[in-house]
């Protein structure tokens, strides 16, 4: 949970600062040089770790990284598709960070935790594509409109789906009628 902390604490920062203005190449210049100072201070700490616990760290100092890259960029050419990347990297790290943190379980919870990973994923990546279908200009009041809502019907499948397949995860720990009655439970909570 710690890690979506720290990513969710970037998120913010990152979205405030994409509000602002260009920078300038001085400016640019000196972010970079800060993300690579926070990058390389962050593996450090992580250098005292052990196990998983150092693989999780490493994911999320590597995170952090490109998320803070790509909101540079986003600042530095502020457009709807620069903005759409950013939100993509983040979802990327945030889930990166999860499937890591899923190596500390085995079996089946391993297996229904990486799931879980996936749908929240697929559930970021869809919020980023409405946005950006949002932010995106159109000919005409109706293609937007339309442009919107297959967004949002797109990103609501992808995360049904996603959520579906860790349901059906979810499931496999049971047997007999038992599974049979989650898997039937489950087509009906996340219907194709």
């Amino acid at each position: 949970m710690n890690a979506y902390r720290k990513i969710a604490g970037a998120v913010m920062i990152s979205l405030m600062s994409l509000s602002g203005h260009a920078l300038t190449n001085d400016e640019a210049k000196a972010e970079r040089q800060n993300i690579e100072a926070q990058y390389k201070s962050a593996m450090a700490q992580c250098k005292a770790m052990k196990g998983n616990a150092k693989d999780v760290c490493e994911k999320e100092a590597e995170g952090n990284q490109d998320v803070a890259k790509a909101d540079l960029a986003a600042r530095q050419d502020p457009n709807e598709t620069t903005q759409y990347k950013a939100r993509l990297v983040k979802a990327e790290a945030a889930y990166d960070v999860a499937k890591e943190r899923c190596d500390d379980q085995t079996g089946n919870a391993k297996d229904v935790c990486k799931k879980d990973a996936k749908a929240a994923y697929e559930k970021a990546k869809g919020e980023a594509k409405v946005q950006r279908a949002e932010a995106t200009p159109a000919t005409s009041p109706a293609r937007k409109a339309a442009d919107v809502s297959n967004a949002r019907k797109d990103a609501a499948q992808n995360a049904r789906d996603a959520e579906f397949k860790a349901a059906e995860q979810r499931c496999d720990a049971l047997s007999g009628a038992q599974k049979d009655a989650c898997l039937d439970e489950a087509k009906m909570h996340f219907p194709k």
